[in-house]
């Protein structure tokens, strides 16, 4: 037995059968070590008849019991065991959100084996590369096209032993591929003793699920998180935010961001359960808004959050943003005198929740009536009016979003976490809430910042029961991210304030080293140009290893809502800020080029304020460019989670970026 098996003495282990030491605080009452199939069997035991999942098929929901949905789960785990899964082996799931997604992915812990969530858009080759790392016996996929990619690779597969396809009828007829009714069916092979005797036998201190990671070079990682991880986790969440529980009511859910995400599994799914919540899925049409490429429209979701309202929303940065451009386009087509009483209401929302969230609770006389004509209605517009928590996942929000949702009496509470961590670590909350703070720790987790500069930012070390297993078959990277005292370094940039509020300000990976050594950190420098130049959506900085730094600035254009790609036609918010400027453009192409000598003044300006505050000569800006494409996860700047892909940015803006340092800046 190798050294990093040995549960008593190491915080980590790198093998898909091995055992942690768990990270318990002696000192405080820890909740106290549970498995997956533990948790899910209480929530089943005391809500039994309350209504779990639903999805909806054609334009009826299909609706679940928390008893239904245990039962639903335990017979997918015997069926997983009927065609052969072996313990600590991988089950692929590859599909959109659904109750299938789910019941596969809690079955396939229950029989003791490892879930394995994966994208969509991964190609057969990156499937191939997981199914063999994770040593796969069974594909669980949505529909023909996913089967396809499986079919391209299953000779390679030596641990293969079924394929499941949950939606769509089956085009042609395979040994080893099943129905999900004719897969399901198979559970009646396998005796409830059999599967209580695997359940029992797992520890909250082994693997149940894989998170795979794509580096920015290599195959992707593979995570490991255990039982405890989950559950604790889980736990920690709840304990931390405000969400309903029977009897005292009931949290309801819409769950569409990938699954394969910890974070997002942990909030849709393990929480879900915790409180025993009813989550609602895209239905199968409404899913194909994601097209080639895995992009978040939001046609689907805007009528899909008026139809279920739900009372705990979980958005993304781009999410959020495609909500701000809808409500601004609605402000901008109302009345003048409509115009002028949401002017006065949003500013005295924004006041009055600054205070509140600071803990004063007076409230003016006629904030009443500011809710009563638009922060309610802008809350039912988006299908949010019986929402009480609004969340955000992935990167911080810039500050002008987050004023304009709070101006609008819509307190969004940033998050923090890596999948390393199980998905999240720091949360914002009616409790805990700093402007630009992600927020607190789980409770008993512990933060903290090495190798800190004048500014006190430092390297951001985080501690306790979230954090994961190891990488599967990977000692040295593991070794890196864990030390000895069980700490994982994460490589992002960040502090504490004196009240222990975390704030990151950006990552390791992404700080840009000039020629002249100056190490500059983007992040910071990128947010002020978006705030100074109300027309721009994104700013990149470039310059590694050059001898100044410059911009690639996109514009804010039109997103058409069901794919999630960019239009060429400008927001109405983009079109009113040309508009003031005494600009005509509507367009995107009337800009680029330098076509629009206005904008290009106007955007000029906003790069010399930035550069006013900018804390050397380095840090300044000295050209941008802007560019002939908003960003989008099909275009592949941004990644499933709309998060900024630099190297796939830098790549294909390659020419862009040797112009800036063709000539000096001077010319």
């Amino acid at each position: 037995m190798t050294s990093d098996l040995t549960a008593e003495n190491s915080f980590w282990t790198t093998q898909r059968n091995g055992e942690v030491k768990l990270r318990m605080d002696k000192n405080s009452e820890d909740e106290p070590p549970v498995t997956v199939p533990d948790m899910i069997m209480s929530a089943a035991t005391k809500y039994s008849h309350y209504l779990a999942i639903g999805c909806k098929y054609k334009k009826s929901w299909q609706l679940l019991t928390y008893i239904e949905y245990y039962e639903a789960c335990r017979r997918a785990a015997k069926a997983f065991l009927k065609v052969g899964l072996e313990r600590f082996h991988g089950v692929g799931i590859m599909g959109s959100n659904s109750t299938e997604w789910v019941i596969a992915n809690i079955g396939a812990i229950m029989a003791g084996g490892i879930s394995v969530g994966i994208l969509c858009t991964n190609s057969p080759k990156a499937c191939q590369v997981i199914a063999e790392t994770s040593e796969m016996d069974i594909f669980v996929v949505d529909n023909e096209r996913q089967l396809q990619k499986v079919n391209q690779i299953q000779g390679y597969l030596k641990h293969l032993k079924a394929i499941i396809q949950y939606r769509e009828d089956i085009q042609e007829v395979q040994p080893n591929l099943y129905s999900w009714k004719g897969f399901l069916d198979l559970a009646d092979g396998i005796s409830d003793e059999k599967l209580d005797q695997i359940i029992d036998s797992q520890k909250p201190n082994q693997c149940c699920a894989l998170v795979y990671k794509q580096g920015i070079s290599g195959p992707p990682k593979a995570t490991m998180l255990s039982h405890d991880n989950i559950t604790w986790t889980t736990a920690a969440t709840v304990q931390s935010l405000e969400y309903k529980c029977p009897p005292n009511g009931q949290e309801v859910l819409v769950s569409y961001l990938p699954l394969c995400f910890a974070g997002t599994q942990i909030l849709d799914v393990w929480v879900a359960i915790s409180v025993a919540g009813t989550v609602y899925f895209p239905s199968p049409e409404a899913g194909k808004w994601n097209g080639p490429a895995r992009a978040p429209g939001t046609g689907f979701l805007t009528e899909m959050l008026r139809e279920v309202q739900p009372t705990t929303f979980c958005g993304i940065p781009w999410v959020w943003d495609r909500m701000l451009d809808s409500l601004k386009t609605k402000h901008l087509d109302s009345t003048a005198f409509r115009r002028k009483i949401d002017r006065w209401a949003m500013r005295l929302g924004l006041n009055t929740n600054r205070r509140r969230l600071l803990g004063q609770i007076h409230q003016p006389l006629c904030y009443g009536l500011a809710k009563k004509l638009t922060f309610d209605p802008a809350r039912k517009f988006l299908g949010l009016n019986h929402c009480q928590q609004f969340l955000n996942l992935g990167l911080g929000l810039p500050r002008n979003t987050l004023d304009f949702f709070l101006s609008l009496n819509i307190p969004i509470f940033d998050m923090y976490g890596l999948t390393e961590c199980s998905g999240l670590h720091a949360l914002s909350s009616h409790q805990a809430f700093r402007q630009l703070s992600c927020g607190k720790a789980l409770p008993s987790a512990l933060t903290k910042v090495e190798k800190e500069n004048r500014e006190n930012v430092g390297n951001l070390c985080v501690w306790g029961r979230h954090i994961f297993m190891g990488y599967l078959n990977d000692k040295v990277n593991t070794a890196k991210r864990v030390d000895s005292q069980g700490w994982l370094h994460t490589n992002d940039l960040g502090f504490l304030d004196v009240d222990n509020f975390v704030y990151i300000l950006g990552n390791n990976d992404d700080l840009i080293t000039l020629s002249s050594g100056e190490v500059i950190n983007p992040s910071p420098i990128e947010e002020r140009v978006m705030i100074r130049i109300p027309i721009v959506r994104y700013a990149m900085l470039v310059g590694q290893n050059a001898p100044y730094l410059c911009a690639l600035l996109t514009l804010k254009c039109q997103i058409n809502p069901e794919t999630g790609e960019a239009r060429s036609a400008l927001t109405s918010e983009a079109v009113a800020c040309c508009r003031k400027l005494r600009s005509q453009s509507t367009w995107l192409t009337d800009v680029l080029y330098d076509r629009d000598p206005l904008v290009t003044e106007f955007i000029s300006q906003g790069i010399q304020e930035v550069n006013a505050e900018a804390p050397s000569e380095a840090a300044k800006i000295i050209k941008w460019v802007i560019l002939d494409n908003d960003f989008s996860v099909g275009g592949g700047e941004l990644g499933p989670m709309t998060k900024l892909n630099r190297t796939a940015v830098a790549k294909i803006y390659q020419e862009d970026i040797q112009k800036f340092y063709e000539r000096s800046p001077s010319s």
